[in-house]
C-alpha cells in the first residue's frame, strides 16, 4: 500500500513493514497534494485566483440548487469584507465568469449569476475528473462506503481548529522564529 514517494514511512512517523495507518496517512497526503495541483491547473486554465474559483463554485452550486446569490452571500461564505467582495465580483464580471442581474423582487439588490460560458468551461475542465471520482466511489461496497465516510469524517474532525492545536502551532512558529527546534 506504499504510495511510492514516501514508502511505508512518513516524515515523522516510525517505519513500518506492512500496510498500516502510516500508509493510509501518506496516501491521504498524496491525494491532498494531487488535488491541490488539480485546483491550481484549473485556476490557471480559467485565469482565476483561489478565491475567485471558490466564489464561482459557490455561485454555480447555488444556481444548481435554485438559490439566488447576493454579494453579501459571497462575502459571508468567503469571510471577506464587502469591499473585497466588490473587487472580487468586478474581477469575475470582467473575466466573463459572472454577471450582475437585477433581483427579481428587491429592486435595490443585484443577483450574482454565473455565465453560460463559465458553466461550460467548468464542466469541460472538471467534468471528466468528477466522473472518474464518482466511478471510484461507485465501485465501493456499502460496508466500504461506511468505513470511508467514517474515516473522512474523523479526519475532518482531527484537523479542525482546537485551542490546544492553535496553542501548539503558535509554539512551533515561535520556536522556529527564535531558531529553536520546531517539530509537529
Amino acid at each position: 500500500m506504499s504510495d511510492g514517494e514516501h514508502g511505508t514511512s512518513g516524515y515523522w512517523y516510525p517505519d513500518h513493514h506492512s500496510p498500516s495507518s502510516v500508509d493510509v496517512l501518506n496516501l491521504l497526503r498524496r491525494y491532498r497534494t494531487e488535488e491541490a495541483s488539480m485546483r491550481a491547473r484549473t485556476r490557471d486554465s480559467m485565469g482565476m485566483g483561489e478565491t475567485d474559483l471558490l466564489a464561482l463554485r459557490y455561485v454555480l452550486k447555488a444556481q444548481r440548487e435554485g438559490r439566488s446569490v447576493l454579494q453579501r452571500d459571497i462575502a459571508k461564505f468567503l469571510g471577506i469584507s464587502s469591499a473585497s467582495t466588490t473587487t472580487l465580483i468586478d474581477r469575475l464580471v470582467k473575466g466573463h465568469h459572472v454577471e450582475r442581474t437585477p433581483h427579481p423582487t428587491d429592486r435595490r439588490a443585484t443577483v450574482i449569476v454565473a455565465t453560460e460560458e463559465s458553466e461550460r468551461e467548468v464542466r469541460e475542465t472538471l467534468g471528466d475528473m468528477h466522473r472518474r471520482m464518482v466511478d471510484v466511489v461507485d465501485d465501493l461496497q456499502p460496508g466500504e462506503l461506511e468505513v470511508v465516510a467514517r474515516f473522512l469524517a474523523g479526519m475532518i474532525g482531527a484537523v479542525q481548529p482546537t485551542k490546544s492545536l492553535d496553542d501548539e502551532l503558535r509554539q512551533v512558529i515561535r520556536e522556529d522564529r527564535e531558531g529553536g527546534t520546531a517539530t509537529l
